[in-house]
């Protein structure tokens, strides 16, 4: 996800999946300057940073801030990209790359205000952000699995704190909803939130409008579009996620 101040190109990127290779279009021929977040480390999530035209020449500047765990950023990254994984590490990307340790807490990047707190995920510390600017606030929890903390108010994970922190009153939320009420009892244990987790959490914390995404892979254009239907009369305003969306936030 790219995110970028009013008229401005990109600056903050969110994940650095597969999908990270259409930010170079949007640069139009400029290098990448600015910063990237993690939530975590699995592959889904940092398989597109070799891929990263942008970020990958000798005038880029390409802050990269993971979970902090354990061993320095760069080598806690490149025990999934480096050999025999990948040819190269993440020290042999071109232009300045610096890679941060990121704890929980406030901090100022790339002109916004961010807010990292640790989200329940299995395989690896993971963190939601809340990101906000002179204008509008937004919060992004990607793959969020609060059922492991326990069944909460309807089975499907309790609307815990750090979560509330970051959603109260945002403008948007995009958040993890991979699974549907009746698959989530048999794929409970997979470190995903069900769709209607996503929408108790936006009502319970006052948020101005919900954005689905991190859909099951296998999951058709038409199911979307018929679990979008289903929402119609949700509490909160639900749309779902279609790669290549720009969203423009008002204050």
């Amino acid at each position: 996800m790219a995110v970028a101040h009013d008229g401005a190109r990109p600056t903050l990127l969110l994940d650095a999946g597969t999908g990270l290779r259409r930010v170079t279009e949007l640069l139009r021929g400029r290098p990448f300057e600015g910063s990237i977040l993690l939530g975590h480390l699995h592959w889904d999530h940092t398989q597109g940073l070799p891929f990263f035209r942008a970020g990958d020449r000798p005038d880029a500047r390409v802050d990269l801030h993971l979970p902090a765990q354990g061993d320095d950023p760069a080598g806690v990254l490149a025990r999934g990209m480096s050999p025999p994984h990948f040819p190269i590490g993440p020290d042999q990307l071109r232009g300045t790359w610096r890679f941060h340790a990121l704890d929980e807490g406030r901090r100022s990047i790339e002109g916004f205000e961010v807010l990292a707190r640790e989200i329940p995920h299995k395989g690896g510390r993971t963190f939601g952000y809340r990101i906000s600017d002179a204008t509008a606030t937004f919060a992004y929890l990607s793959d969020h699995h609060p059922v492991g903390l326990g069944p909460g108010p309807d089975g499907f994970g309790p609307y815990h704190p750090a979560a509330r922190e970051l959603v109260s009153g945002v403008d948007l939320l995009i958040h993890d909803a991979q699974y549907t009420a009746d698959e989530f009892p048999s794929r409970a244990d997979f470190g995903h939130s069900s769709i209607d987790y996503a929408v108790g959490l936006a009502g319970a914390c006052d948020v101005r409008s919900l954005l689905l995404f991190h859909h099951d892979p296998a999951r058709t254009d038409e199911e979307l579009d018929t679990i979008e239907a289903g929402l119609r009369n949700a509490p909160v305003a639900v749309s779902l996620a279609i790669e290549g969306d720009v969203i423009a936030l008002a204050p």
